[in-house]
């Protein structure tokens, strides 16, 4: 049995959805936006976070009815299974529109929001069934290794780093290396033996984090932390050499939206990176998930900057999943602008299991 199909069959009693917004600012200098929506039936709600980047789809939802579920003809009793299949269904052929009152600034944007549904969905009928996602996986919660991903400044220090490092000295890094990181920064943050995964956002188009492939950054940073996992690296002709030779430490993130997309991959990986939302529905999540545990592919999980109980279900999904690889899903405190005086240290405590995904 897959684990869709552990969850496919449980019901799901609809009878009505409602949104909430949430916004803080970030140590990454941008005011995060994010929306909840909330599934109810039969005295219970489930909840799923929309983590789509752009304020302004997020602003654009102001306008669209509070019921949206209903509006869409997806309100009654249903199999988790059908629920999502008839989501599918209603995308396809136009009967749901996820973004109705303007098309999204982008298009990945729609497997953010499809992932808000359908996360409360299940979020839904697990507490309906009163079970936990890892009851009804028949996996059991595990405490979660996690890293502090954080940006280190214009122009880059380890001054973030140390302030962290301060507070919880066995803390773990994933950092996002640019152009302007030099020969002795790399030395420092090398020294610190505290680093991880290093994010190299080679494949990202058109947005504020798009950092084309340089060939003297890459040497650099294969180079200067040899054991560290590799991620997002470009494909372009200056560094596909390096990229392969170093191949066997190289992760991906931003392409990865299922099965289909890993073998799009330019080699058989040994690292992903599992942001669940990005995949849009739990089928392909988990699908992605069996095809890469069968062929002996490390996972970890990513954050996108949830505020509210997105955090909490990537953080059950790491539990259940991959809780022993470098996961990028700390506690949100993390990503305060300032770094507070005390942080919580990794690895978190299993979840305690009760009703509900992301509990």
């Amino acid at each position: 049995m897959t684990l869709f199909d552990r969850v496919a069959d449980l019901p799901l009693v609809v009878e009505e959805s409602s949104r909430e917004r949430h916004e803080r600012d970030t140590s990454s200098g941008f005011l995060r936006k994010s929306t909840t929506f909330l599934l109810r039936g039969e005295a219970a709600t489930g909840r799923g976070e929309d983590v789509t980047y752009d304020a302004e789809d997020h602003d654009a939802l102001a306008d669209a009815p509070t019921d949206l579920v209903s509006e869409w003809g997806l309100d009654g009793e249903w199999t988790f299974g059908e629920f999502s299949g008839a989501l599918d269904e209603g995308i396809e052929d136009g009967e749901v529109d996820l973004f109705p009152t303007k098309p999204p600034e982008r298009e990945a944007s729609r497997h953010y929001r499809r992932w808000a549904v359908e996360s409360a969905a299940l979020d839904l009928a697990l507490r309906q069934s009163d079970r936990s996602l890892g009851e009804t996986l028949e996996r059991e919660y595990a405490p979660v290794r996690f890293v502090a991903s954080t940006r280190l400044g214009d122009p880059p220090t380890t001054d973030r780093v140390e302030a962290i490092r301060e507070r919880v000295p066995d803390i773990e890094f994933k950092l996002d290396p640019t152009p302007d990181w030099t020969d002795d920064l790399v030395a420092d943050l090398a020294e610190t033996g505290a680093v991880r995964v290093l994010d190299l956002k080679g494949r990202y188009e058109g947005t504020e984090v798009d950092n084309p492939a340089d060939p003297d950054l890459y040497r650099r940073v294969f180079e200067g932390f040899p054991d560290a996992v590799v991620e997002d690296p470009g494909v372009s002709d200056e560094v596909a050499a390096l990229v392969e030779e170093h191949g066997g430490r190289v992760s991906w993130d931003y392409p990865i939206t299922g099965v289909e997309s890993v073998e799009e991959l330019p080699f058989e990986p040994n690292w992903l990176n599992v942001k669940p939302s990005r995949f849009g529905t739990v089928e392909s999540l988990f699908e992605t998930v069996e095809w890469a545990d069968e062929r002996g592919v490390s996972l970890y999980g990513g954050g996108q900057f949830e505020l509210a109980v997105g955090r909490d279900q990537i953080q059950a999904l790491a539990s259940l999943l991959y809780p022993d690889g470098p996961n990028d899903v700390a506690p949100g405190v993390y990503n305060d602008p300032d770094v507070p005086a005390e942080l919580p240290a990794s690895p978190l405590p299993a979840p305690a299991g009760e009703p509900g995904f992301g509990n």
